[in-house]
């Protein structure tokens, strides 16, 4: 059928069939728009999707731009990796955590870090002070570190680390665990996040002012290029800006205009982009509206795609390919009917396999009540095996292409991140845009439209707005950290100071003041400095000395 045979003949259908049926019956709603709050036609057709070049904008697996995944047999040869994020009191606790969900066909580690440590606090910090263990695992030194991945073979398994303004010292510390199991750094995978961009939007936990924090990044991309090829430096993460309140457009356009950042700092510094980029990874977050989540996730690879290569000059496919991990959205969970977040996280898990994604996590159930039981977490889990076993989902390689609606939304998500990634650009890069409040407003009229329209009965949330009970059922069996932790952290804090040899200690510390102040890479005497057992804090503290810390700007 022509194009012009195709328009009338969907002309006649609206008229004849759609429009009189609407007239007869109405429809559920006034007006059908998505998440992003783009309108929603009643039906997609070739017409959509005319002036999409299959070749240049969609093509097949593995072959630029990447929009249909980034190898050519995806799931077909491997399953993505799912990675159960963890991490709760002591190095104890959780890695008896770490031990249980591998028991249970978890095939990689994702560490979440309690708050002093992800702001470079020991447990003994007067800041600490009822913090310790509470949204992650305490780690002062690498004491800690050592029980942390007891019995874990770290040449066998993958681990992500959720850490931000501290990494470097992370890091350090889980390369030197590894060294003392006998793996050499060549061998270890995983990521750190490493991303502080998205702090100074979302979420909070920086250290340092923007261009010193810029500077440890690429000491860390520079060094792992040379000694850790199979691990990702960065992270770059859009997951915590959704969660801020962003809708998917700018969850998309942040996230990248943030990778652009990155990258650009590593080029001004001397540094090939065909030698770090192939190690670049990213973070999203799976949402509610399914099509659009598909739709984001395929817009992600070719974007990247596009700019690495026009606007980078990449040369290596690895270079230009997006990989990334996705967490279902911790923010759609609800503490009213919790059971209800089983479904909402299969939902949201399907769509970031049908989107391609490398790596997994499930939320539990119980999030919105607290911190995950051994119960709650195993169904997140067999939420994934449940997918990649019995769905057929993982069987075919991007099953949505072709989708008029899906395709049609993938290139309209490519257009209107580009509108946004050119205007952080007009501002001077994603740094300056952050400096200037605009990110941050964008984030915030979002979240606001979306509370608005759930407090009007405009979005329904089943169980919170729609569907409610007049008695909720308490939850039982929570999750809760015994307050004796904090106690019991210190105390093995001070046993380890006492034990130490301080001389070591106070050189090493000295050499880190030292790297920072002569533009050093840093990461060569951190390394030094967890070995002599300095804390997390202690590092930090010098490094505060050297670059001053970042205070917020309201807007």
């Amino acid at each position: 059928m022509s194009k012009k045979d195709l328009k009338k003949s969907q002309e006649e259908w609206n008229k004849k069939k759609y429009k009189k049926t609407v007239d007869r019956f109405g429809e559920r709603k006034k007006e059908f728009k998505s998440d992003s709050d783009r309108p929603i036609k009643p039906l997609y057709t070739p017409l959509d999707i005319e002036d999409i070049d299959y070749e240049d904008k969609i093509n097949y697996p593995g072959l630029f731009p990447f929009t249909r995944g980034v190898y050519p047999t995806m799931y077909r040869s491997k399953l993505w990796t799912m990675r159960q994020y963890a991490g709760f009191g002591n190095a104890r606790e959780t890695n008896e955590r770490f031990r249980y969900l591998l028991e249970q066909g978890q095939t990689g580690l994702s560490v979440a870090f309690d708050l002093p440590t992800q702001i470079g606090y020991d447990s003994d910090h007067p800041l600490a002070r009822g913090e310790v263990g509470k949204v992650g695992v305490a780690i002062d030194t690498l004491a800690d570190m050592e029980v942390l991945f007891d019995q874990i073979p770290l040449d066998e398994v993958s681990t992500s680390m959720t850490i931000n303004a501290p990494a470097s010292v992370l890091l350090a510390m889980y390369m030197v665990v590894a060294e003392k199991q006998g793996v050499s750094s060549e061998e270890l995978a995983g990521t750190i996040q490493n991303d502080i961009l998205k702090e100074y939007i979302a979420r909070g936990t920086y250290i340092f002012p923007p261009e010193p924090s810029l500077r440890i990044i690429t000491d860390i991309f520079d060094y792992c290029s040379k000694e850790m090829p199979k691990f990702n430096t960065i992270s770059i993460s859009g997951y915590h800006i959704r969660e801020a309140g962003s809708n998917a457009v700018q969850e998309l356009a942040f996230t990248i205009a943030d990778g652009i950042e990155y990258v650009q700092a590593a080029v001004d510094i001397g540094m090939d982009v065909d030698q770090f980029a192939p190690r670049l990874s990213f973070f999203f977050n799976a949402q509610m509206d399914f099509f659009e989540e598909i739709a984001k996730f395929r817009a992600a690879r070719r974007l990247w795609a596009e700019i690495m290569e026009d606007r980078f000059g990449a040369e290596k496919d690895k270079s230009k390919m997006l990989r990334f991990h996705t967490q279902t959205a911790g923010s759609a969970l609800t503490a009213q009917q919790p059971m209800n977040n089983i479904m909402r996280v299969t939902l949201q898990a399907l769509s970031a396999v049908l989107g391609g994604t490398q790596s997994l996590h499930t939320n539990s159930y119980d999030e919105a009540l607290g911190l995950p039981t051994e119960e709650s977490v195993k169904i997140a889990l067999r939420t994934q095996q449940v997918l990649a076993h019995e769905s057929g989902a993982a069987d075919t390689i991007d099953p949505m292409a072709g989708s008029y609606y899906v395709e049609s939304l993938t290139d309209r998500f490519v257009k209107e991140a580009k509108e946004y990634i050119d205007k952080i650009d007009d501002l001077g890069g994603m740094a300056k845009a952050i400096e200037s409040g605009y990110v941050q407003r964008e984030i915030q009229e979002s979240a606001y439209q979306v509370q608005k329209k759930i407090e009007n009965n405009d979005k329904v949330v089943v169980g919170v707005n729609k569907f409610t009970e007049e008695e909720e059922k308490k939850a039982d069996n929570l999750l809760k950290v015994d307050p004796e932790v904090e106690n019991e952290q210190i105390k093995g804090l001070k046993n380890i100071k006492e034990k130490r040899n301080e001389k070591e200690v106070n050189d090493a510390l000295e050499k880190v003041r030292k790297a920072a102040k002569n533009e050093e890479n840093l990461m060569y005497p951190i390394i030094e400095a967890v070995k002599a057992y300095a804390s997390i804090g202690e590092i930090s503290n010098v490094l505060r000395d050297e670059f001053g810390e970042y205070e917020a700007q309201y807007i």
